[in-house]
């Protein structure tokens, strides 16, 4: 369906150039796979492009559980349904933990530059793809925490049940392509190589 991320984000880019922005809209890419069809987007809207760091904090001895999420920007979520069965000090010391490779992240992408302000504009947040869509639900939750005018969910390709629960639950999303049966994002791109931290560095640094 995609040659590559490069041309996903140049497809995603035509609908969203018929979209009334507001003229300080700003495009974030989900590290790292999300940052290339960002970067496309960001290029045909004239928009400011910056990285926006998700990390899901696990559930002592059962990872896989998220009890919540930080993000860029010191926002946390949490998953209220799982709090009553874990302690104050237990989240603390996870977030702890993932704040620090969060910072890390941070200053590996992008540098000594500050993270783009979103408050009052109109972000849209970009990945590769959509699978399960739990990890951009915590970027969405951690944005409307920054109190940005409005949040864009833009994606080349989708689950469909996905982009349909995402529009139930007041997300506005643009899922470009939702072909059934889904499995997994990569299967619908020709060129699904894992993104470097120095591509990412690059697209973000922009042209020299």
């Amino acid at each position: 369906m995609f040659r590559n991320r490069t041309e996903a984000g140049k497809r995603l880019a035509q609908p969203l150039i018929g979209r009334r922005f507001a003229a300080d809209v700003v495009v974030l890419g989900l590290p790292r796979g999300g940052v290339p069809v960002a970067a496309q987007v960001a290029t045909a809207l004239h928009a400011p492009l910056d990285v926006f760091i998700v990390r899901k904090l696990g559930v002592p001895g059962h990872e896989e559980l998220a009890m919540g999420a930080i993000a860029s920007g010191g926002v946390r979520v949490l998953n209220r349904e799982v709090l009553p069965y874990v302690s104050a000090a237990a989240i603390d010391a996870v977030a702890a933990r993932e704040e620090k490779e969060l910072a890390r992240r941070e200053k590996e992408y992008r540098g000594q530059r500050s993270p783009l302000d979103v408050d009052g504009k109109s972000v849209i947040i970009v990945d590769d793809g959509l699978a399960t869509g739990s990890t951009m639900r915590a970027a969405v939750e951690a944005l409307r925490g920054m109190k940005p005018r409005s949040v864009l969910v833009a994606v080349p390709v989708a689950a469909r049940e996905t982009c349909d629960q995402f529009r139930r639950d007041g997300i506005d999303v643009l899922c470009l392509e939702t072909p059934e049966p889904f499995e997994a994002v990569g299967l619908w791109y020709d060129d699904f190589a894992q993104t470097t931290d120095e591509e990412v560095k690059e697209l973000l640094d922009g042209p020299q």
